[in-house]
């Protein structure tokens, strides 16, 4: 009953007071729903519906792209600290409705609510972070070999942004691109995942509500639709200089082709297939704890998910022993209620992807040392898993979005830098050690082959 009053007071403090939410496609005032396609939002703990959305029409799709190229125009205009000013706004707004709209997020993504929270303070970081940034926007100046002339850079916002977020971080993936975009000038318009629409809504109106007290309209844009033909028309449209896509490497290959073709930019977020790396002198006591949360946090459903665990043979077993220790004590359940370390998959989908991965690891030779069922009763609850594997197989170097951690030993560091590295995503990697040398092995040219390299942290 506790979790339910929450829940609905989570919804009213959000301005989400009624069941068919409607959509918002940032005008002045929320607009009026054409009929169209109606779908649901679902509560992955329980499977239950929480809202309908009415999914926008092509009309509403047009009117929003005109809105947001005519704001453009008097947008780009205003100073760099004054747009600065307006997302400190949508930052305060944030501050105040952090419990709530990180409870919405544990509701309607499945992430537990200190996850929730964790992921509306980020967007009060990035906020923080934007708004200083406004004022330094610089440019370079350069000598000239003309006399009495001088050469400088200055920067020029591109135009409509698209924000195209997956379901997995419903709202921060947004504000990473929104409010830098922003405070450079230009406009956004977002199209959020359908499975996540009610955390997309309420973002929206606190932006809204930012822009009416700052005097500004149409800045930041929302549609939400579950057609496919929508997105790809918005993907191509040429008065989007660039979008930026987060989701599928399927997906994200079409988006870049597409944006490609017709000459605009594209910031492209795909997938990480991502290594732990555990020697013999690593802290068991600093290394356990992180390895666990890396894996089972969101249940698996982050591109920096721990998926691949590689300890040196002299600590493996013990680093085994350790993490079935560790996986007996997660209380898997309702995200919203205290002590619960795992929430649900997002969809029977994700289900489905988590049974067929154990079925290849199983055809593969593999050991499931713990887990690997799914949990009966409402929602779409799984058990996290751990796995005896080898690198080579074809399943390891694939994305699973859940929570399967394949353990893999190895004799020098050499050996399990080549392994790390021998996958095609390269998002994120870390080094549990004590020695020295082996952390700057690590982060050298001839170390970690990824976008982030970390010591002693998940």
């Amino acid at each position: 009953m506790e979790n339910n009053i929450s829940v609905k007071n989570a919804l009213k403090t959000l301005n989400i007071t009624e069941m068919n939410c409607g959509v918002s496609i940032g005008l002045p005032h929320w607009q009026p729903q054409q009929p169209g396609d109606v779908f649901s939002s679902i509560n992955p703990a329980t499977g239950e519906v929480i809202a309908q959305i009415a999914s926008v029409s092509h009309t509403d799709y047009l009117t929003v792209i005109a809105e947001s190229v005519r704001t453009f125009a008097s947008w780009r205009q205003i100073p760099a600290p004054k747009r600065g000013e307006l997302v400190r706004l949508i930052g305060e707004q944030l501050r105040i409705h952090k419990d709530a709209l990180g409870t919405l997020i544990a509701l309607e993504m499945g992430k537990v609510k200190q996850e929730g929270d964790g992921e509306v303070q980020e967007m009060i970081d990035m906020a923080d972070f934007a708004v200083g940034q406004s004022r330094m926007l610089y440019g370079k100046t350069m000598h000239s070999e003309r006399r009495q002339h001088r050469m400088y850079e200055q920067w020029h916002p591109l135009g409509p942004v698209a924000v195209i977020s997956a379901f997995n971080f419903p709202v921060a993936v947004w504000a990473w691109n929104a409010f830098i975009a922003a405070i450079c000038g230009n406009t956004v318009i977002w199209k959020p995942s359908p499975k996540t629409p009610l955390c997309a809504i309420a973002v929206q109106k606190i932006c809204e509500h930012a822009m009416e007290r700052a005097g500004y309209t149409g800045i930041f844009s929302l549609f939400i639709s579950q057609n496919n033909q929508l997105a790809q028309e918005f993907v191509a449209d040429p008065r989007i200089p660039l979008v930026s896509f987060t989701g599928s490497v399927s997906a994200g290959r079409v988006v870049n082709e597409v944006v490609a073709k017709r000459f605009g930019r594209a910031l492209l977020e795909l997938s990480g297939n991502n290594a732990v790396i555990i020697d013999p002198s690593a802290d068991l006591k600093l290394a356990i704890p992180a390895c666990v949360f890396g894996a089972i946090g969101t249940a698996g459903q982050r591109c920096t998910t721990l998926r691949r665990l590689f300890v040196h043979s002299s600590q493996y077993e013990p680093v085994i022993k350790h993490l079935m220790d560790a996986y007996k004590k997660i209380l898997i359940g309702d995200p919203l209620q205290s002590g619960v370390l795992m929430g649900p998959l997002i969809d029977q989908t994700a289900v489905s992807a988590y049974t067929s991965a154990l079925a290849e690891v199983k055809k593969a030779g593999g050991e499931i040392l713990y887990g690997g069922e799914i949990i009966k009763g409402a929602g779409y609850f799984v058990q996290p898993t751990l796995v005896r594997a080898d690198n080579h197989w074809d399943i390891v170097k694939k994305e699973t979005f859940a929570p399967i951690l394949y353990i893999i030993p190895y004799e020098s560091l050499s050996e399990a830098i080549m392994m790390q590295n021998d996958v095609p995503q390269g998002l994120s990697s870390a080094i549990f050690t004590q020695n020295i040398q082996n952390a700057e092995t690590f982060l050298s040219a001839i170390g970690s082959d990824c976008g982030i390299a970390n010591v002693n942290i998940g």
